[in-house]
């Protein structure tokens, strides 16, 4: 069977990709996932706000800052730019030590800094970039329409200064979804990761502290990115959809493709199985397109949108009586 599949333009050896996580944050579990069989990897994301807050502590570790205001901007660069070093170092040997595509990937929050880290990162080598974009809406003043140029503002703002792919992993919360993505790849996206999982708090009732809930998606969760997928690839929008969260087996990744996706990205059950099962999922899927007769991804890709009835049942959203009955 042929699994090679091509994603924004970079050739797959097959459509399933290490998403960014503590698993790709290091030169030996980035190895670990080509040995295993990844068709690419995305780095550990590299974070705005914790670059700030690093150079925020540094301030706070030395009075002086106070009485000079300039020495502040100081700290600031230092602290970004050590931060940003790292980060493209760690680019430069993956692309040194593996033969697949490395995806760099970059939590933003605006669109003022990080468009010439975007530049720095192609530099280095990167085969592409993903903006991991996450803005929480708790502004009473922001009104979505606000939010949602800012993340336009942000995929605008890089492309102008790379001309390597740009992706951009968003979550599911937005009032139409459908417009949104649009919207973006109207932009210049030249993917969307569909969709990210966000931290959620909890509380400890022992401690009266603020804990995170289960941090590792399970695989119900797989329905959110399918619908989107399913309807978007069936609208015939204008980039390649990844799919994210859920997708713990062969046969989730099966589902994905199905409905539309163009790859699909696994991080949870490799935290919980271990790296090398990623070659567990690729045999899976390989022997899955055997029973079916399929000898390249795109003979099935979004073959569940051609049936009219199955565009209704991803569309609907309420429970019908008989489903009880």
């Amino acid at each position: 069977m042929d699994l090679s599949t091509s994603y924004m333009g970079l050739s797959l050896r097959n459509p399933i990709i290490v998403s960014s996580s503590k698993l790709t944050g290091n030169i030996e579990g980035i190895v670990s996932c080509a040995k295993a069989g990844a068709g690419a990897v995305v780095l550990k994301s590299l974070f705005e706000e914790q670059i700030m807050a690093k150079a925020e502590a540094g301030l706070r570790k030395n009075d002086m800052y106070f009485w000079y205001p300039e020495a502040s901007d100081y700290v600031v660069n230092i602290a970004k730019g050590s931060g940003v070093q790292e980060y493209l170092d760690l680019i430069k040997r993956a692309k040194q030590e593996v033969d697949i595509p490395v995806i760099a990937s970059i939590n933003c929050v605006s669109p003022v800094e990080w468009p010439s880290v975007a530049k720095k990162i192609q530099e280095a080598g990167a085969d592409a970039l993903e903006l991991n974009i996450a803005i929480f809406p708790f502004d009473k003043h922001a009104t979505s329409q606000q939010i949602e140029d800012t993340y336009i503002d942000i995929l605008k703002a890089v492309k102008a200064q790379v001309s390597i792919p740009v992706a951009v992993k968003i979550g599911p919360y937005f009032t139409n979804v459908t417009g949104m993505t649009y919207r973006l790849a109207e932009a210049g996206a030249d993917a969307l990761v569909l969709f990210n999982r966000f931290y959620n708090p909890d509380v400890d009732i022992a401690t009266m502290k603020v804990v995170a809930d289960n941090i590792f998606s399970n695989p119900d969760e797989k329905s959110i990115p399918m619908r989107w997928i399913a309807l978007l690839s069936a609208s015939g929008i204008p980039c390649d959809l990844a799919a994210n969260t859920g997708i713990h087996y062969s046969i989730g990744v099966a589902k994905q493709l199905l409905a539309g996706a163009t790859v699909v990205q696994l991080g949870t059950t490799l935290y919980q199985n271990g790296i090398p099962y990623l070659s567990e999922i690729v045999k899976g899927l390989d022997e899955w397109m055997q029973k079916h007769h399929y000898k390249t991804i795109s003979d099935f890709r979004g073959i569940v949108n051609n049936l009219p009835e199955n565009t209704a049942a991803f569309e609907r959203i309420q429970y019908m009586k008989r489903n009880f009955d």
